[in-house]
């Protein structure tokens, strides 16, 4: 999830909800409310810290973390000197997850259908917009944490991507680099904030409306495809906080043209391998999910 989320344009969220995790971790992440003070005083803070499934959070999280302090130069070192390949990669990791999760759905309807083309347009939406510039100010960064882990939660929309259209990308992105521990506190408590309120929300729809919720997020994962697109032409640059000129605005080409337009060769022989790993690595978990899933399946069985 980690490494993901460093990546604008691909969602952590799409990671959780791969391998199966996402439920858990909303359910982990709702029991943290105020009515936890209460568990403490019953169960001491051992017995709420297990209340809260924490050592699930804390694995969670701290491989989250660990991944973007330990990945997060070496991605943005891929994305300028290697794009092709590692947008591949991600492009069939999605490709497939949307495959994956379609299976999962119990029968299709007319509101079903439409849910999933409301979220394959509301996310192509969200990447055709133009960033902003935000000021970077302590009260924007804490405001664009609580929005971006929002996004991070949702299968298919970049909390990265997000921070991108802000106009905050680069500075939290040196912040993970230089280690600014100001800038990572004051994103981090946005973050933490945004997590609790959110969670709570998305908890309840894959609860009341979980096949639903799937196919709508499933249509989110869909329409980020164009925003992972291989091949791009760059509009316009912006400047990083390095000083360096960045793509800001990009539009998506064919592999020929591509080579034509920008004199560069397309790497198609690449792209095809990243691609087959990210479509390999997602199907090989839900092979090993299926095997785990079997010996549950025959102690039920047994127990009943």
């Amino acid at each position: 999830m980690g490494a993901a989320d460093v990546v604008p344009g691909v969602s952590g969220g799409t990671i959780a909800f791969i391998t199966g995790i996402l439920d858990t971790l909303l359910d982990s992440i709702r029991r943290i409310n105020p009515s936890l003070i209460s568990v403490i005083k019953e169960r001491g803070v051992k017995g709420a810290f297990h209340y809260i499934n924490g050592p699930f959070l804390v694995c969670v999280f701290g491989g989250i973390l660990t991944s973007i302090f330990t990945l997060s130069k070496i991605i943005s070192y891929l994305l300028v000197n290697h794009p092709i390949p590692v947008w591949s990669f991600f492009f069939g990791l999605i490709l497939i997850s949307v495959v994956h999760m379609l299976k999962q759905v119990k029968g299709f309807s007319a509101v079903r259908i439409m849910l999933f083309g409301l979220g394959v347009l509301f996310a192509w939406g969200i990447t055709m917009l133009n960033p902003i510039s935000l000021e970077m100010t302590y009260l924007n960064v804490f405001i664009g944490g609580s929005i971006a882990i929002c996004a991070m939660l949702l299968p298919g929309i970049s909390g990265s991507f997000i921070l991108l259209l802000l106009g905050l990308y680069p500075s939290v992105l040196a912040a993970a680099k230089n280690l600014d521990i100001t800038v990572l506190a004051i994103f981090a408590s946005g973050c933490v904030a945004g997590l609790l309120t959110f969670s709570h929300l998305l908890s309840a729809l894959l609860r009341k409306f979980h096949d639903a919720t799937l196919i709508f997020l499933t249509g989110l994962m869909l329409g980020t495809l164009g925003k992972i697109w291989p091949w791009k032409e760059v509009v316009s640059w912006r400047e990083n906080s390095a000083g360096e000129q960045v793509p800001l605005l990009e539009q998506n080409l064919s592999p020929m043209q591509f080579e034509q337009i920008t004199g560069q060769p397309a790497n198609i022989a690449w792209a095809i391998a990243a691609l087959s790993c990210g479509i390999l690595l997602v199907w090989g978990m839900e092979i090993i999910a299926g095997r785990n899933a079997e010996p549950d399946e025959n102690n039920q069985n047994k127990e009943g």
